[in-house]
């Protein structure tokens, strides 16, 4: 009788079919995002007790949906079956231990080699594969560039045909600029899985990049009507939906789908959407001319000093900053400003300053600090339609001084693809 194995071929050590057929089950639920990924790997823990990889996908899964506690003893008792199982089991737990336990820079390095020797590993590949990712989250210069020939070199090993490694490379295109071949990739996966929410993500990025917010908008409503709201993406997909509605003008919707699925109390999703979506999208709707009530600045920095109240990354951090400062709660702002934590901890400071310049209405300072920090600020983390909230805040600092030509040069030089384009209706002077 053959070895068992998971959805890629890899050898799994456990002689109970249903379990391995429920880890598989739950591989493919976490690749695409999907509600209930925590279920089938606990399925397959109850079907054979003692198979250390359940163990591990539940490890992961439990993360996924913000247990760290639950994480932990899971990836544990993971560790401690390992005994028995192969070296690629063994590697694989080792891995994501690392991961889950906060050694990110351990878990960097013994994953990259991990994937060098199972590159078709795709739960351990996958922590490295996304713009939320090791890799992503890295700090470090060209870490776009890095995503793209990560993915790239995946691809061999998994075809055309596997929707999850298209959908990866596609977003890693699509950040380089790449939306032709980006397009074609994802366009691919989803033909092959059009129920994978990353995918749905990634095609609405693809659409955001090139200006087609009609096109956008009536995809990803349309998609999202078919996705359970307990879904991890959930929220984030509701963002892209309310940043398009407020970009064609249509802020009761952008109000009504921020007060439904995307803010702190109504949101389902991990507490780093929750946070970075909310402030970005109170921040451009004041970019558009809406006035924000003072009480949701209050309501998500509130939030911010709940989950995060300590700095440990950038993407983070610059958007509690954000917060903070619009709430004119300047204790959490003084910390970030002075105590940043993580790889691009260096560009923390004047992000948050700038902030603060902003809340006070300093344009000239806080167009200063931003200037700082533009140059490379793909290091903060997230995606490039994430970081424009740096791109909207200094093209509102240089038009509040009435340096409109700047502004229109600046937007033209930064972000060509969308200098004509919606996402850029509310400083629609830069155009004129």
């Amino acid at each position: 009788m053959a070895p068992l194995s998971d959805l890629y071929g890899n050898a799994l050590t456990t002689s109970s079919a249903r379990a391995a057929e429920d880890y598989s089950t739950g591989l493919h639920r976490l690749l695409a995002a999907q509600c209930d990924m925590v279920a089938p790997f606990e399925d397959a823990i109850a079907a054979d007790p003692q198979f250390a990889l359940a163990h591990a996908g539940h490890a992961r899964a439990l993360q996924n949906v913000n247990d760290a506690t639950g994480a932990r003893a899971a990836i544990k008792t993971a560790s401690a079956l390992s005994e028995g199982c192969t070296e690629r089991e063994q590697s694989h737990i080792h891995c994501l231990g690392l991961l889950i336990t906060g050694k990110t820079a351990d878990a960097y390095a013994a994953i990259r080699s991990h994937v060098e020797s199972y590159p078709r590993d795709a739960m351990v590949a996958q922590t490295c594969s996304s713009i939320f990712g090791l890799i992503g989250f890295s700090g470090q210069p060209g870490r776009e560039a890095e995503m793209l020939a990560f993915n790239a070199a995946l691809l061999p090993h998994y075809g055309e045909d596997d929707w999850w490694c298209l959908s990866q490379y596609a977003f890693a295109l699509c950040e380089t600029g790449n939306l032709t071949k980006a397009g074609r990739a994802i366009d691919r996966s989803l033909a092959l899985n059009p129920d994978n929410a990353n995918g749905a993500h990634i095609r609405s990025h693809i659409w955001y990049e090139a200006g087609e917010t009609k096109t956008g908008t009536d995809y990803l409503t349309h998609w999202l009507s078919g996705y359970d709201r307990r879904g991890m993406m959930h929220g984030h997909l509701s963002w892209h939906v309310a940043l398009w509605s407020l970009e064609q003008g249509d802020t009761a919707q952008m109000w009504q789908i921020v007060d439904a699925d995307v803010a702190p109390g109504s949101a389902l999703g991990l507490p780093i959407n929750v946070l970075t979506d909310t402030a970005s999208i109170l921040f451009r709707a004041e970019v558009a001319g809406e006035t924000v009530a003072p009480e949701r600045w209050h309501q998500i920095s509130a939030y911010a000093s709940r989950f995060y109240p300590k700095c440990s990354n950038a993407f983070i951090d610059m958007h509690a900053a954000l917060a903070h400062a619009m709430a004119g709660q300047s204790e959490p702002l003084h910390e970030i400003i002075h105590n940043p934590a993580g790889p691009a901890a260096d560009l923390v400071p004047d992000v948050a300053r700038a902030c603060q310049h902003i809340a006070a209405q300093e344009w000239a300072a806080a167009a200063h600090h931003l200037t700082c920090c533009m140059a490379d600020h793909a290091r903060i983390g997230g995606s490039r339609a994430q970081r424009d909230l740096l791109e909207h805040a200094l093209l509102t600092c240089l038009l509040k001084q009435g340096q409109s030509q700047e502004a229109r040069q600046i937007l033209a030089l930064r972000r060509p693809l969308l200098a004509a384009s919606s996402p850029w209706r509310g400083l629609a002077d830069v155009k004129a």
